[in-house]
């Protein structure tokens, strides 16, 4: 999934590495998480876009560019527990509430202008940018891998079985396979945006005055819960 912010007139405003300047983590993930790239080549620019191929950063782009042929999904915001939990997918849904649609697009045209930084696969990425325009919020640990929905359930997956000492209790691969679940249900749902610690909630303008949000002082920011 590829997430970005509908602005109106077959616009959509999202966060892109871009073609040939990605940034990764260096990890797996670079290879299973994409961001949200134009789907025209240089040689085949779109009529209402243009050449975005070599684009990178907060890009607006028409409906087809950001699909890229892919469906089109509705990420849902302020669902409950047992919602989230149903969908075993990650990056499809987030316990905290979305902002008004006016505070929504104020923050995504604001950020088209001014930038989101720099794009890191599991840290910063096309998720983090629209769950930030829709909520204002954003991780402030430095040490936090994994900040998106997406990124999260790589990493929960990955690490459900080898690092909970629940697998000792059975060694039948369903008795595995139920501890596994169940350690990356948990892990997901601890490290939703919705209910994470580790999340503030800054203005946009505020935002785009540090060159990352990881280097600020967080006793100066202004923080919500």
């Amino acid at each position: 999934m590829m997430p970005g912010i509908y602005v109106g007139e077959g616009k959509v405003i999202h966060f892109t590495r871009g073609g040939g300047q990605e940034i990764g983590s260096g990890t797996f993930l670079d290879h299973a998480i994409f961001s949200s790239s134009p789907s025209h080549d240089s040689g085949n620019p779109c009529p209402q876009c243009g050449d975005q191929s070599r684009l990178d950063g907060v890009i607006s782009s028409c409906i087809d560019c950001f699909l890229a042929g892919g469906d089109l999904y509705l990420f849902e915001y302020g669902v409950s527990p047992v919602f989230f939990l149903a969908k075993a997918r990650g990056g499809t849904c987030t316990l905290a509430s979305s902002d008004s649609p006016e505070n929504v697009l104020h923050r995504a045209h604001y950020l088209l202008e001014k930038g989101f930084g720099v794009y890191h696969v599991s840290k910063n990425n096309c998720e983090d940018f629209a769950i930030y325009c829709k909520t204002g919020r954003i991780v402030i640990t430095t040490i936090s891998v994994g900040r998106s929905g997406q990124a999260a359930s790589f990493l929960a997956a990955a690490s459900a079985i080898i690092s909970s000492p629940l697998r000792y209790l059975t060694r039948s691969f369903s008795g595995l396979a139920v501890v596994g679940c169940s350690m990356y249900c948990v892990s997901r749902l601890v490290s939703d945006i919705g209910v994470r610690r580790d999340v503030v909630i800054v203005p946009v303008e505020r935002l785009v005055s540090r060159a990352s949000i990881d280097e600020t002082d967080t006793g100066n920011v202004p923080m919500e819960h």
